[in-house]
């Protein structure tokens, strides 16, 4: 019975070789797609224009003043609280009490993902500063000034990452749902009040978004955090939570 699959196999065309991987892995090529590709290519689209015209894009300063027009006392509160939130230093704690957790558990694949997606996220964001060079809007004095370079938005590559990660290591449980929606509005909040303090234009948080969403999805399509399998009575962990191999 194994010569006959064998020799099936060998017999395959390269043309029903490519269907048949097709056909079982189309939901990881589609992800590929639409959560890698797609990010990343309008990443670099933003880049290629700012690196040509530091101006950035005709509706960078129309959304940052219409953003700005309505400005008031409770808003900048809320702006600036949701500024410190969104620090990338106000992320290592709650990313160090994950890292606790899984180290306790022994889930090698999933704090491999998040440190493998987190420290990706913070080499990516400064080696993107440092290459750009692009200066902070300067529209308006900001309540809360910056005075590093602006693109990527790190406080929009954080919040996006922070989220990723949270979500892909619920993946398997019903609280995805509660951290996509909640997580959405958290980088949604956090984008806007980077608008509203006037210290980066709308394409700099457009492409932190872009580059982290690209970079997150990538990672857990190799490293596969979301991937368990059932608990034997014996087995304090599901067992491909202690190997990378079978990935």
């Amino acid at each position: 019975m194994e010569k006959v699959k064998k020799t099936n196999k060998e017999s395959q065309s390269p043309l029903d070789f490519l269907k048949n991987l097709l056909i079982a892995r189309w939901r990881s090529l589609l992800l590929l797609l639409i959560g890698v590709y797609l990010p990343l290519q309008v990443f670099e689209i933003l880049t290629v224009k700012i690196w040509e015209n530091q101006a950035g894009f005709p509706w960078d300063v129309p959304i940052l003043l219409a953003v700005h027009s309505t400005e008031n006392p409770q808003l900048d509160v809320l702006a600036v609280t949701l500024a410190i939130i969104g620090l990338p230093w106000t992320a290592i704690p709650i990313l160090g009490a994950i890292t606790l957790i899984l180290l306790l558990q022994k889930r090698w694949r999933s704090l491999a993902y998040l440190l493998t997606a987190s420290l990706g996220s913070i080499i990516i964001n400064r080696t993107a500063k440092e290459l750009m060079h692009r200066v902070r809007p300067q529209l308006w004095q900001s309540i809360a000034p910056e005075s590093s370079f602006a693109f990527p938005s790190a406080h929009a590559m954080t919040s996006v990452t922070l989220i990723a990660i949270l979500l892909f290591l619920t993946w398997a449980s019903s609280w995805r749902w509660l951290i996509l929606i909640f997580g959405s509005l958290y980088v949604i909040a956090i984008a806007w009040c980077r608008l509203y303090l006037g210290v980066h234009f709308p394409s700099d948080v457009l492409a932190g978004w872009m580059v982290t969403l690209g970079w997150t999805i990538g990672v857990s399509l190799i490293i596969k955090p979301y991937r368990t399998i059932a608990k034997s009575i014996d087995d304090e962990r599901p067992k491909d939570e202690t190997t990378l191999e079978d990935v």
